[in-house]
């Protein structure tokens, strides 16, 4: 079972008070972003464990706390009959980003069980698991796009054509962690509604949709304000910051960007939505 997880991208983001549980209240609106990884999960051979291979962007931490591996682990906590399975990762998405590479990684590992064993779990079931392994894991089952609230793990309906957009993703190879991200934050309601601002033509977004992390980060990282000039400069319609950081993107409502050089170490995607 061969699948490509994809990445997603944040039209807004407002952190918009401090939950009693030590999570934050969000509003943002998810899309998905056709940059993917490579996932391939096996029946592993008889008598054998489940075992997870890493290749391509190196992940920082344990292998066995990897994702994809929790993410069956869920599975066969509540299904003991399943089988040990083979997980190949082959990582591409850039991660520290704010792109939801490792999230996305988790749900297509829960998706990719589904159809491997025919477990005929609902989507409801599977984005029931997701939000165990993450707040934004949840997203990538449907793959479609939606105006997150609470945690960033409820979603709402949202009338929102991007097919044909073509769009510019720039990562300046700077982690940000979510801890660092989150200390810069002050809480507060958005200045413009969300939903109403992205109802409004693209043009007028530079004005009317923000993502509290890139106001709160940029006086320290000048680079993000620098890329994003950098697109809008290339003809972007809308440039941002996508979730906490730090990958920057250019949308072009119409026309293509015109040529852009970026430093060596930068990792650049380009394609169309």
């Amino acid at each position: 079972m061969l699948t490509f997880p994809n990445a997603k991208l944040n039209l807004g983001l407002y952190v918009t008070q401090r939950r009693p549980d030590g999570f934050h209240t969000l509003e943002s609106v998810f899309v998905p972003l056709p940059w993917t990884d490579a996932l391939e999960m096996l029946p592993a051979p008889a008598g054998a464990a489940t075992s997870l291979t890493l290749t391509g962007r190196p992940i920082p931490g344990d292998p066995t706390t990897n994702l994809c591996l929790k993410a069956y682990e869920l599975l066969q906590a509540d299904l003991p009959e399943l089988p040990s399975v083979q997980i190949y990762l082959h990582k591409i998405v850039p991660i520290g980003a704010g792109l939801g590479g490792g999230s996305a990684d988790a749900a297509f590992a829960l998706k990719a069980a589904n159809d491997l064993f025919s477990l005929k779990l609902s989507v409801e079931a599977l984005e029931s698991y997701a939000r165990r392994l993450g707040s934004d894991c949840a997203f990538f089952i449907q793959n479609k796009p939606v105006l997150a609230v609470e945690k960033g793990d409820v979603f709402e309906e949202i009338e929102l054509n991007l097919k044909g957009i073509s769009c510019v993703v720039v990562y300046p190879n700077l982690h940000i962690s979510t801890a660092e991200a989150y200390a810069r934050i002050t809480p507060q309601p958005p200045k413009h509604p969300l939903r109403e601002a992205l109802a409004q033509p693209m043009s007028t977004w530079q004005t009317t949709v923000s993502n509290d992390f890139e106001t709160a980060l940029t006086p320290g990282y000048p680079m993000l304000a620098e890329i994003k000039q950098q697109l809008y400069a290339a003809g972007a319609t809308y440039a941002s910051m996508s979730g906490s950081g730090s990958a920057v993107y250019g949308l072009w409502e119409s026309g293509q960007p015109t040529v852009m050089t970026w430093p060596a170490a930068y990792t650049v995607w380009q394609g169309v939505l």
